[in-house]
């Protein structure tokens, strides 16, 4: 599911002790170590370009607070990519590439998250739309946009395209998170799931307090703070990574989003439009899941059917969406299966052209 269900967050923030812990409580917690396993015999990383182990370009969205923002190609509409909860412009290093050949395309670090200025405001998608707009705007980074979502993200996109109507022209929202997915899921299985996850929210702010302390390799909150190294991508990113991430910024701006996913983020996200015209909307949705070892396959089904349902209703905000299944991959599509996210990008910004 999403970063903020059943899926994992890319990098270095992946197997938390608390966090890792969560995901045994609901459907709706965070299952870190799904991709992110120990592994004796590493492979050859997907992503290795330098790039990512440094601020592309720093923009200044006003007040002197600057977010991180690599363009390529050119073209109209552009495309602009937003990742996943407290991840990084790193998640679309297989996407960026190939779209620039055909349009212009932006991916960006919100404040707060990996070379970012530290975050000024609550990280909600509200916030962050008007974030992104400013930098857009003071980057010269003109509309038409495709706006293109990662899990957490795909709530965004829609809170964007709702604030920013003539700016918009298409959205794609991969394994997107959904507002109402907390509540239903929550509903499915183990009761006081709610409870533990409002529990293991509190613990996430000992992780801001070690940051401001110090968080030193070795120390018995670094692994509980930062997780290992994934091997998708370099030594040299995940490095790079680790000097911004054990940062008290990082560590707020993380915590921020992930205490508001299920609360204030979902109550924006409920509050926009649920008719977007003849806009296109393309969702993808990985499917079926594997059970886990603390359901029945009976809750299994359930949480499945509900994922893809969810998924189906913001496909129907226009009369030109469609929820497309992936199967044989994980919650992060444009890792697993690259292509079908190229080739969804490529057809909303197709249709867009055509209008």
């Amino acid at each position: 599911m999403a970063s903020t269900g059943e899926g994992t967050f890319m990098g270095k923030r992946r197997t938390f002790g608390p966090m890792g812990r969560a995901c045994a409580f609901a459907w709706v917690a965070l299952s870190f170590s799904a991709h992110v396993a120990a592994d004796a015999a590493r492979p050859a990383p997907l992503i290795t370009d330098e790039i990512y182990t440094k601020p592309v370009r720093l923009v200044d969205i006003g007040q002197g607070q600057r977010l991180n923002l690599y363009c390529q190609g050119s073209g109209s509409p552009t495309v602009i990519l937003d990742a996943g909860m407290s991840d990084s412009m790193v998640s679309w290093a297989l996407v960026q590439p190939s779209l620039a050949k055909i349009t212009r395309v932006c991916s960006f670090d919100r404040a707060g998250l990996g070379f970012s200025d530290p975050a000024r405001r609550t990280s909600t998608p509200v916030n962050q739309s008007e974030d992104l707009h400013a930098l857009l705007r003071a980057a010269k980074v003109m509309p038409p946009y495709v706006m293109v979502g990662h899990s957490m993200a795909g709530m965004n996109v829609r809170v964007f395209a709702d604030k920013y109507p003539a700016d918009v022209v298409g959205m794609v929202v991969v394994e997107g998170s959904h507002e109402d997915q907390s509540v239903r899921g929550w509903a499915i299985g183990e009761e006081g799931a709610q409870a533990k996850w409002d529990a293991w929210l509190k613990e996430t702010h000992a992780c801001i307090a070690e940051a401001q302390k110090g968080l030193i390799e070795g120390s018995p909150m670094y692994a509980t703070c930062l997780g290992t190294s994934d091997t998708r991508i370099s030594d040299a990113i995940n490095q790079a990574r680790t000097r911004r991430e054990v940062l008290p910024a990082y560590q707020a701006a993380a915590a921020s989003e992930r205490e508001n996913v299920f609360y204030e983020s979902a109550r924006e996200t409920r509050a926009t439009r649920k008719d977007f015209g003849s806009m296109p909307i393309i969702v993808l949705t990985h499917s079926p899941f594997p059970k886990r070892d603390d359901e029945t396959q009976v809750e299994r089904n359930q949480r499945t059917l509900l994922w893809e349902d969810m998924h189906t209703q913001v496909a129907s905000m226009s009369t030109r969406g469609i929820n497309i299944i992936v199967p044989h991959s994980g919650h992060y599509i444009q890792f697993d299966k690259p292509q079908v996210v190229i080739d969804a990008i490529e057809q909303a910004v197709g249709i867009a052209r055509r209008k």
